[in-house]
């Protein structure tokens, strides 16, 4: 496979998987008296698509490496967790919060780095990143943190950190993912000043 048509998959992926995730949580915060078991499975599902876009794109030739920079780990950990949360998740349903609170703090951590980097090869738009990137590491640890103890108010945080999840991943496909149609030459929007 040519590197133009995986960086294409990586690229769509990224984005289709952040719609899903959106979607996902916008659900949840419109019903969140969401059953157990099809948060379990679908957070399972959902981790699992992520995790393989992500090993795709660490294998892309994206023009700067900014955006699938740590995206082979990542990704091996997102899949396992999802296989992990498919196979066992009623017995670590009381965890739940706790394992997304972590992977959305940890992809916010890691983005936030990327969006520092960003801004020394002069993408305009880092700082997009590096914003939705802090709420949803807010989030996250808030999530990690669960001052609710798993009730009603802890699925609308939920709901929001997984919104924020998504939009931190679509602003990530949008702004720091081009492809060109040569690797040579930079377009004028990435000249750096």
């Amino acid at each position: 496979m040519d590197s133009r048509r995986t960086l294409k998959i990586a690229r769509n992926g990224y984005i289709v998987i952040a719609l899903i995730i959106c979607a996902f949580g916008v659900d949840l915060l419109v019903h969140s008296g969401y059953p157990t078991d099809i948060l379990i499975r679908s957070l399972g599902l959902i981790f699992i698509a992520d995790g393989v876009i992500k090993m795709i794109g660490y294998f892309s030739k994206d023009f700067y490496c900014l955006a699938f920079q740590y995206d082979f780990a990542f990704g091996i950990l997102m899949a396992a967790l999802g296989l992990l949360i498919l196979i066992r998740g009623e017995t670590y349903s009381r965890m739940l919060y706790v394992v997304l609170g972590l992977v959305i703090l940890t992809d916010a951590l890691f983005r936030i780095q990327m969006s520092l980097d960003a801004k020394k090869f002069g993408l305009s738009l880092w700082w997009r990143i590096l914003l939705v990137a802090v709420l949803a590491g807010i989030f996250g640890m808030i999530l990690v943190v669960d001052p609710f103890n798993g009730e009603g108010a802890t699925r609308i945080l939920v709901g929001a950190a997984v919104v924020l999840e998504g939009i931190l991943n679509l602003c990530v496909a949008v702004y720091t993912i081009k492809i060109l149609d040569r690797f040579c030459e930079p377009p004028d929007e990435y000249s750096r000043s």
